[in-house]
């Protein structure tokens, strides 16, 4: 397919965009960086620099395309005021699904947020009813950043009423790369106490890919949500035990497929995409939180 991947040169985007061409599809990047005027190297994807808060500029680059996703945005609420956030990351959805399906694109991927439900920035305290956190959680988020991300799946429940595209939302959790597992996750394989939003829930950024490659290669008919998290948490502790340590009864747990589970379920990935997390931390990363080694993408 003719692919286009917005955000093709972020932390999601890059591998994403190598992914894609790696499954034999033909990736156009699009991004705000400048291009650059050297030679290409053998088989680098079609890159274009664009703002996708310009309508022109969205059905430009999507127009011919087979299939979209849409990785570009204002990725967390706090270094960017919150009307620029908002605004910003609510537009730039909005322009390349309208272009999307007035181009006659089959597949729109769009790549939301495990902050949806509320995580990670609220201005209030907020806990989740229930872990492991899955799909049907109740959705009341507060910053203007989850908020963008929940109207952006509205935007494709919307799309599918009006047209014949097809949409997959994908939420991620906490993405880690061989440049951040270590400042990011060391503190809380050492020490459980050092809490997070998603409840010790992680990504590896090739997984996600793998995740994303599938989404948009999936004939899935209407809009379909998945959170993508690997399936053990960051530690490896037992779920059940640091849960009541640090949190009591104000969270229920729930059945649990693992000792080690994540605090974000993914089962729904896998049983519709058929996707199979294939890293952990514990690739990277010894029981003392250092740097192990960094894997090849292939895992």
């Amino acid at each position: 397919m003719k692919v286009v991947v917005t955000g093709g040169r972020g932390k999601v985007g890059r591998p994403l965009v190598a992914a894609l061409a790696a499954a034999g599809h033909d990736v156009t990047a699009v991004d705000l960086s400048a291009p650059g005027f050297e030679r290409k190297e053998a088989g680098e994807p079609r890159y274009i620099q664009a703002d996708l808060t310009d309508a022109g500029s969205a059905f430009a680059v999507i127009s011919g395309a087979d299939a979209v996703v849409h990785t570009a945005a204002i990725p967390e609420p706090t270094g960017n005021p919150a009307h620029v956030v908002f605004g910003t990351n609510m537009m730039a959805t909005f322009n390349t699904l309208e272009a999307a399906v007035r181009t006659g694109v089959r597949r729109f991927v769009n790549i939301s947020s495990e902050t949806v439900p509320g995580f990670f920035f609220p201005e209030r305290a907020f806990l989740p009813t229930y872990a492991p956190v899955d799909e049907l959680h109740p959705i009341a988020p507060q910053d203007p950043y989850a908020l963008s991300k929940h109207f952006g799946e509205q935007l494709m429940d919307a799309a599918v009423r009006r047209s014949d595209i097809r949409c997959i939302s994908i939420r991620p959790c906490w993405v880690q790369n061989e440049t951040n597992y270590e400042f990011n996750l060391g503190p809380q394989i050492r020490d459980a106490s050092n809490l997070s939003q998603n409840l010790w829930s992680y990504i590896d950024v090739y997984d996600l890919a793998d995740a994303i490659v599938l989404a948009t290669e999936s004939e899935l008919p209407g809009h379909e949500v998945f959170y993508i998290a690997s399936p053990d948490n960051v530690g490896g502790h037992d779920f059940a035990e640091v849960m009541k340590t640090y949190y009591g009864d104000s969270i229920e747990v729930r059945e649990l497929d693992r000792r080690d589970a994540s605090g974000i379920s993914s089962a729904k990935a896998m049983r519709m995409l058929g996707w199979e997390p294939k890293r952990s931390w514990r690739d990277y990363l010894d029981t003392d939180g250092k740097l192990l080694k960094a894997p090849s993408e292939e895992g």
